[in-house]
């Protein structure tokens, strides 16, 4: 498509669009296309192409020949003399065997360039893709350059055109897309007289369908005008490349206003032609275009054809290289078609010309002429449109949910039935209302069957009504003469009030149905939304997800994430495992090329499913694949909007919980990190320094035990005792972290005296308190607990030694134990520091030891933990704070009373 220049630029520096442009061809890593196009089969192409491909092998290039169709013509196959050819794979259908070219060993061969004949080609049924030209898309894709072939008539804007000439409509198509990327087109000419000799002469055809094609396509004045065609198609893309080449080099020339074309497509067979015609007029004006559909009020009454016509004429119009939009309508289509176009700067509107009567267009109003007269300086084009064999012209549908008759008479009966009351009410009111009001009741019975059933019911009750108003009260009565002229104007009047009123009350309905199902379909999105962040978990994200989306369309829906290289399915609703090989080679083409691929789709369509890609910013994250009992299409364009709405949405639920699983996942480690920093941490100086307290100790005692008095060698064994206990103790710690953790901890509950133990862990920490005074507040008659005497005794150990280390020397730590209820509560109280606020919880934490300054205190920081977790493997709790009467830190083990012992509350 043509490079449009800004409006309002200064002509004397160089556009960015353009210099942009430029610098993506120098930089990219795609290989490049030339085309050879010809006007008609038989101009050289092939032929033409295998000589140029001659010239590069002969220059050192690593050129491979793809596929080459010689059609049995001598000089081309002298040509293929010297070229490396790719074997064609060989395709079983219907009982003959097809060759094709072998796509996947083309791209593990990997030449530099690829001779790829005739691109407009349709692969055999079950091919990677339906079309060659899709094959070559591959093969630019992997760095691969391509010389490659076309006739004019293959061109998809063309075809009509083509078709119109030569009275045949050619079915393999390529897109313009495809020739508008292409690097280099070079035209193959042959003058006609010359093609009709090489055509007499046998070098084209044989003998009899030679003679065939002369009285038929190949007349002189068919191969003239597809020249023309060739030549003038050829022209507009130099054209192209010389506006391209002047904006980059700001060179100055008579630059033209921007132009843009919008076409207007409906369920009409013609729409595909306006299509056509639009990307023609956007060729000559070297605009951008988009086709439009407005879904109106009567969208749900659409038949599936029609709305596949509607769907075939948008993916035209993207195969052609234009944007493709549906909106929703209001009460005008006109007034949205020119608020689109006034929206997007548009100044060309193509709309086809509608066979409708003027009677239709008098009470329906003429969507063609309200936008020419409403358009202003917008250019309005008015295009007859061709007829489209064995189609029959679309029929506007009435209502939402209008009847048709034949189908369902019951819409028409109660029609015929609300008439009948109304009259019944006019006839048993008019001795009091009087006989000029008679015409309220019907009109108020054809209001209530427009509303209630649309347009067609309500014409019938218009008909019934006006001869029921006629045949009992205008004179005479019970004839359907009128005798009074202004009686006639009054029946008059009546039926054209009633046709009016039924018309508006029918368009009221259907546009307030439409609301009402876009109204649905906002809710059902909202509710979508909030359960999807409701979800905490991947599988609940992809379980909501497939369960809305086979709701909402009506399909079966699986979706699968990537596991490695190769994608997997994650969930389906109803639930799927596993695909065959097509429907997982077609989900994994869309994972890895980020595109639809599968059923209805250009990529493998000889898949169940139709697959596409879920994205996000972050890229593609996954696949959904849709598939359905019809036979047709899976999605409208209307599911598709819906589709996508729903799978963005999708996308966005699942990236979140893997962000919030990644940084778990992250706030895991930098624990994990934390945690082994702080074990290595403890264990070089815990188990080093009483290591080396013994060790110093023992070689004293061995190297001077005969000089050495006995008061000295008592003090270096009660050194080594006292740091081998201390080892001991750090070594049993770390044992019991690993038995907590591992969940190893079988607490053997009994009944236990709480000053027993107590006096039990006072003693065992005697040498550790030595420096202190220790209180201990016991009441005397406190109920046996259920402890686990072992586990209960190392608590208070932990607990008193943690005193002992935070306590200055010559203060008071204290034990008191008291009942409060059905709890006994056992503090140890010292009289330090304290605890800082932010850290009486984080105390409680594995290998954290309460910082001093710049200082930390020796310890290893798991008896606290451990603590913790014995008293919790007992029934009780275990807090932390600070004496609210003096400085210092409070530990606070609460243990439940049995049952036996009744509660009672401890004095004030």
């Amino acid at each position: 498509m043509a490079i449009m220049p800004e409006t309002g630029r200064d002509p004397t520096r160089p556009s960015p669009d353009a210099l942009l442009e430029a610098a993506r061809r120098e930089e990219r890593t795609r290989g490049r296309l030339k085309v050879f196009l010809g006007a008609a089969p038989g101009v050289g192409k092939t032929y033409e192409m295998l000589t140029v491909g001659r010239a590069r092998l002969k220059a050192g290039l690593d050129v491979v020949v793809g596929v080459v169709e010689t059609h049995g013509r001598a000089e081309t196959e002298a040509l293929l003399d010297g070229f490396e050819t790719i074997p064609r794979r060989s395709v079983p259908y219907h009982g003959t065997v097809l060759q094709e070219m072998d796509l996947d060993a083309l791209l593990a061969r990997r030449p530099a360039l690829a001779l790829v004949d005739e691109l407009a080609h349709t692969n055999a049924p079950g091919s990677r893709h339906p079309k060659r030209y899709q094959d070559v898309e591959e093969l630019l894709d992997a760095g691969i350059d391509v010389l490659t072939t076309l006739n004019i008539q293959h061109v998809e804007s063309l075809n009509d055109v083509v078709a119109s000439i030569t009275r045949i409509r050619v079915r393999e198509t390529v897109p313009d897309g495809v020739l508008d990327r292409a690097d280099d087109i070079e035209v193959v000419d042959l003058n006609p007289d010359d093609l009709i000799q090489r055509l007499k002469d046998g070098k084209v055809y044989v003998p009899t369908h030679a003679e065939r094609a002369l009285k038929h396509y190949f007349s002189r004045g068919n191969l003239t005008a597809l020249r023309e065609l060739a030549l003038r198609r050829t022209a507009d893309r130099v054209d192209d490349e010389l506006l391209g080449h002047m904006r980059a080099n700001a060179i100055a020339g008579p630059w033209a206003a921007g132009e843009r074309v919008l076409v207007c497509v409906n369920e009409d067979p013609r729409s595909a032609g306006l299509v056509r015609h639009a990307k023609r007029l956007a060729d000559r004006l070297h605009a951008p275009w988009t086709a439009l559909s407005i879904e109106g009020a009567r969208a749900a009454a659409l038949s599936e054809a029609e709305r596949d016509r509607i769907a075939e004429a948008l993916r035209l119009a993207d195969r052609l290289g234009g944007d493709a939009v549906t909106l929703p309508g209001g009460r005008r289509i006109a007034d949205d078609v020119l608020d689109y176009a006034r929206s997007a700067n548009v100044n060309h509107i193509v709309v086809g010309k509608a066979n409708r009567s003027w009677l239709f267009e008098l009470v329906n109003g003429s969507v063609v002429y309200d936008l020419v007269r409403h358009s202003g300086a917008i250019s309005v084009h008015v295009v007859p449109g061709e007829a489209v064999p064995d189609e029959k012209p679309a029929r506007r549908a009435v209502a939402v949910t209008a009847p048709r008759p034949g189908r369902d008479a019951r819409p028409y009966a109660i029609a015929l039935a609300a008439i009948a009351a109304g009259l019944g009410a006019a006839i048993v009111a008019e001795p009091y209302a009087g006989v000029e009001n008679a015409d309220l009741f019907l009109l108020t019975a054809v209001v209530a069957v427009a509303v209630r059933w649309g347009l067609g019911p309500s014409l019938v009750s218009v008909v019934a009504g006006s001869l029921a108003y006629n045949f009992f009260f205008l004179p005479p009565v019970y004839t359907l003469t009128i005798a009074d002229p202004t009686n006639v104007a009054a029946f008059l009047l009546f039926t054209l009030v009633a046709v009016l009123v039924s018309n508006l009350a029918s368009r009221a309905r259907r546009v307030a149905v439409v609301s009402q199902g876009r109204a649905r379909a906002t809710e059902r999105l909202f509710g979508f939304s909030r359960k999807l962040a409701a979800c905490g978990t991947l599988d609940d994200v992809l379980w909501a997800t497939c369960a809305q989306v086979a709701a909402m369309l009506k399909v079966r829906v699986v979706l699968l994430l990537p596991d490695g290289q190769a994608v997997t399915v994650r969930a389906g609703y109803p639930p799927e495992d596993m695909l065959d090989e097509a429907d997982l080679a077609a989900a994994q083409w869309a994972f890895d090329n980020d595109r639809p691929a599968g059923r209805g789709a250009d990529t493998l369509p000889g898949a169940k499913r139709l697959f596409l890609p879920m994205r996000t910013g972050r890229g593609t994250i996954g696949v959904i694949g849709l598939d359905s009992d019809g036979a047709g299409p899976i999605l409208s364009p209307e599911g598709r909007r819906l589709l996508d709405a729903l799978a963005d949405m999708g996308a966005l639920a699942i990236e979140r919980v893997r962000l919030v699983e990644d940084l778990d996942r992250a706030e895991r480690a930098a624990e994990t990190d934390r945690l082994r920093q702080a074990l290595l941490t403890s264990i070089s100086h815990d188990l080093r320094t009483p290591l080396a307290s013994v060790l110093g100790a023992a070689s004293t005692l061995r190297d001077l035990e005969a000089a050495l008095p006995a008061d000295a060698k008592a003090e270096l064994l009660a050194t080594i005792i006292e740091e081998s206990e201390r080892l001991n103790r750090f070594i049993a710690n770390l044992l019991d972290m690993t038995r907590l953790e591992a969940g190893a901890v079988a607490p053997n509950l009994s009944a236990q005296d709480v000053a027993e133990t107590v006096d039990t862990a006072l003693r065992r920490t005697q040498k550790i308190l030595a420096e202190h005074r220790v209180a201990v507040e016991v009441e005397a008659d406190l109920p046996p607990l259920a402890l686990d005497p072992v586990l209960f005794e190392q608590v208070l150990v932990n607990l008193l030694d943690n005193a002992a280390k935070y306590a200055p020397e010559g203060s008071t730590v204290t034990v008191r134990a008291r009942r409060a209820g059905d709890r006994v509560r056992i503090a140890v109280l010292d009289e330090g520091d304290g605890l800082p606020e932010a850290d009486v919880e984080r105390v409680f934490d594995k290998f954290y030891r309460v910082r001093k300054g710049d200082r930390v205190r020796a310890g290893t920081g798991l008896g606290l933990a451990i603590s913790r977790g014995f008293v919790e493997a007992m029934g009780g709790t275990v807090t932390a704070e600070n004496r609210p009467d003096r400085g210092g830190a409070c530990f606070t083990v609460s243990l439940p009373v049995p049952a036996r012992s009744a509660p009672r509350d401890i004095a004030a």
